[in-house]
């Protein structure tokens, strides 16, 4: 129990929570005590208020973040006070400042947390709305806990401000670990292919977000203070993490030709299994100790494993001949190889966090960074160009406005006793998606019902107000905790945290608790009904234009492995950054089937081919990474014009796939199946003429050569196959709208 508790505690969104619950009680004791409750209950709400716009980034950034949020909310709650007497002007003029505000989320999550928080200024200001002086003096009180949230995070930072990139790593290194695993497990003999990889795919996900966190954090500090040693260390960490994932893409071989060839061999996919699963096990045993704030850590050892997986490759090719035996020791070769490479990771992450590490060692790593990171840019043709039926922030914004008004009028018209709590249910549950929104309906009324019944168990026993404003301070901490990793139990301690609040204000309380849960389940309902019915954004009608993007991403990949593989010589940021893009498009196109899940059965059109697309894009960048990683980390052979021409075969699929995608017929064909043989056939007749040539050369040479012309005839056609069915896939797809 209390290593839940310690494991809980060390995570960033208790961290959060703890500095907002911090900048909103401090105000409330220090001015309750010289009874001015009023004032310091404003300043609170400035320090929630700001609080969203607290996200990974660097300083610079999340304090440009934290300001403007404190100002935005400020004269959003002026506004409010200053119309609402004028009914006739009061309607139209917050429609457009709802709009307004709403649309700002175009320019990613930063404006989206701004917007959040401006919305729920909005909803607010309405619970007690004043004239004169005291709407302007409200309206400062509000900025001035956005900035006393300010301070408390700058001194959070201070304390200790590396501690939230450490937990970042430390979680990347989970879900790595996590996905070692996975991949160990395709080697079981009965393996459930096709479960693993859905499993695969949403944990490619969850690595996108993290690497994106780590990125925004990372590179930006690295900008500003420059190459200092506790940066480069993460930097370190980090590319070796993402090398570990790629190494890990690369173990890829078509798994029905590979069972087929080692079933029969079950102690060679043993050993090998239990290598994969020692890296990940070993990974994940260092993000336990880096969450521990430990920097000397256990002593590694792989030798046994790999010693045990060389003598099982030598004992199969004793087994079925020298012959015989050629290319599955060539593949066992190679995943020696690249586990060898991981082992050089990992261990290389284990200095990173050892005193004695030297980061000088590393030094140039840093070179071209910036470019990992997309530019922070708030052009006026971002907005403009969304301001049509084709963005989803368009919709978004035109039904969370129409929902809102409606919401507030029914709040005027019928005797609701806390009508803002209406808005506040829409503004928190709605979602661009109508999924997650569905979701958070659920969670919210489940959780406002739950919390209160818990609350008023609680009070009916309990009458000391002190104990009550402990159990409140608790509430609020817990509920902010869990709003970003459990939506439904931060309901639940944020329902009990106002019911004690009202508790220890007013007599009442019973009365104004059936209010607020009859307002939430008003607000709830008009939020599922408008995701509904006011211009939904179904996925599958987006879902073309994501599965586009994950196809580019893939063909931009093999280009430059093909220029890679051409050239020679370094490899260069535009490589890296291909790779890059590949990762994020494959997780956003499996994060796009997600959404078509948890939508009406009668909404989810083509969810079979998107499902599939997924899969064989996922597959196709295994393929690649194989095929890049092998071209790295061995000394080849000069690009042969077969060689090239079998690429450029891939390459024109998956262009005929996009273009099919784009509602056209391909203009260009691929080579024919004829041409391929013969492209194939050259490739093997040239490799053999390799291998003749270094018959003579030792056996390391030769063996290498070898391994050349077998495992990249087996990558190439393993990836014209994949690019062939993406283009079959999307045809069927585009076939059925």
């Amino acid at each position: 129990m209390l290593t839940l508790i310690q494991k809980f505690i060390d995570t960033a969104s208790f961290t959060n929570a703890l500095k907002v619950t911090i900048a909103a009680v401090i105000p409330v004791v220090v001015f309750t005590y010289f009874e001015m409750f009023n004032i310091g209950f404003v300043l609170a709400l400035g320090a929630i208020f700001a609080y969203p716009s607290d996200i990974a980034s660097s300083l610079n950034q999340k304090m440009y973040g934290i300001v403007l949020t404190a100002i935005s909310t400020s004269i959003i709650t002026l506004f409010v006070n200053i119309f609402f007497p004028y009914k006739v002007f009061f309607y139209p003029i917050i429609t457009l400042l709802i709009f307004s505000i709403a649309i700002v989320s175009v320019y990613g999550q930063r404006a989206s947390m701004l917007s959040f928080s401006c919305l729920v200024a909005l909803a607010l200001a309405f619970s007690n709305t004043t004239s004169g002086w005291p709407m302007f003096f409200h309206a400062l009180l509000i900025f001035a806990g956005g900035i006393f949230y300010l301070l408390v995070s700058l001194v959070f930072h201070y304390l200790k401000p590396n501690r939230y990139l450490e937990l970042q790593i430390q979680e990347c290194m989970k879900l790595t670990a996590k996905y070692l695993k996975l991949r160990g497990d395709l080697w079981s003999l009965n393996a459930d292919r096709k479960a693993i990889t859905e499993k695969q795919l949403h944990l490619q996900v969850e690595l996108n977000v993290i690497h994106q966190n780590v990125r925004e954090v990372l590179i930006p500090n690295h900008s500003i203070n420059g190459s200092s040693a506790a940066n480069r260390k993460m930097l370190v960490v980090f590319i070796c993490l993402v090398e570990i994932l790629e190494l890990a893409l690369s173990t890829a071989f078509d798994h029905e030709k590979l069972h087929d060839k080692f079933d029969d061999h079950p102690k060679v996919l043993a050993t090998y299994q239990k290598l994969a699963y020692h890296l990940a096990s070993s990974l994940k045993n260092f993000s336990k100790s880096i969450k521990k704030g430990k920097t000397q850590l256990d002593k590694l050892s792989f030798w046994e494993d790999i010693n045990a997986l060389q003598i099982v490759i030598t004992q199969y090719e004793k087994e079925l001949g020298k012959q015989q035996a050629a290319e599955g020791v060539f593949m066992l070769t190679t995943m020696l190889q690249y586990a060898d490479k991981q082992v050089d990771k990992i261990k290389t992450i284990e200095h990173a966090f050892t005193r004695d590490y030297n980061t000088l060692e590393y030094k140039g790593l840093d070179k071209d960074i910036e470019k990992f990171l997309t530019p922070q840019h708030y052009p006026w043709t971002t907005l403009i160009e969304n301001l049509s039926f084709s963005s989803s922030i368009f919709r978004h914004s035109l039904r969370i406005t129409v929902t809102l008004i409606i919401g507030l009028a029914l709040g005027n018209y019928f005797p609701f006793q806390n009508a803002y709590w209406i808005l506040l249910t829409i503004i928190v549950i709605m979602k661009p998606g109508y999924g997650l929104t569905k979701e958070r309906t659920f969670q919210r009324i489940i959780g406002t019902i739950l919390g209160g019944i818990i609350a008023f168990g609680v009070l009916y026993f309990i009458k000391d107000n002190f104990i009550i404003s402990m159990f409140s301070v608790l509430c609020m901490l817990l509920g902010f905790a869990f709003s970003q990793t459990n939506y439904k139990i931060g309901a639940t301690f944020v329902t009990m945290y106002v019911v004690f609040i009202y508790g220890i204000l007013t007599p009442n309380v019973n009365e104004l608790v059936q209010y607020r849960i009859i307002d939430t389940l008003v607000g709830a309902l008009l939020a599922a009904v408008a995701n509904y019915f006011l211009w939904p954004t179904w996925e599958f009608l987006s879902a073309p234009a994501t599965i586009k993007k994950a196809v580019v991403a893939n063909q931009n990949y093999l280009k430059e492995i093909s220029t890679y593989y051409n050239n020679k010589g370094t490899l260069s940021i535009s490589y890296k950054l291909a790779r890059k893009n590949a990762f994020i498009e494959i997780g956003n196109l499996m994060a796009s089937y997600q959404r078509m899940v948890q939508e009406p059965k009668t909404k989810q059109l083509h969810l079979e081919q998107v499902y599939e697309l997924a899969v064989l894009n996922h597959s196709l960048l295994s393929s690649i990474a194989s095929l890049g990683t092998y071209i790295q980390s061995h000394k080849t052979t000069a690009a042969s014009e077969s060689f090239n021409v079998v690429v450029n075969t891939g390459i024109q699929n998956l262009e005929n796939a996009i273009e099919t995608l784009n509602g056209n017929n391909p203009a260009n064909q691929s080579a024919s199946v004829n041409e391929l043989k013969l492209r194939f056939t050259e490739l093997k007749n040239i490799q053999q003429r390799e291998i003749s040539i270094h018959k003579n050369s030792t056996e390391t040479d030769f063996d290498s050569v070898m391994q050349e012309a077998q495992l990249v005839i087996e990558q190439l056609m393993w990836l014209i196959n994949l690019s062939e069915k993406i283009v079959q896939t999307t045809q069927t797809l585009k076939s059925i709208n």
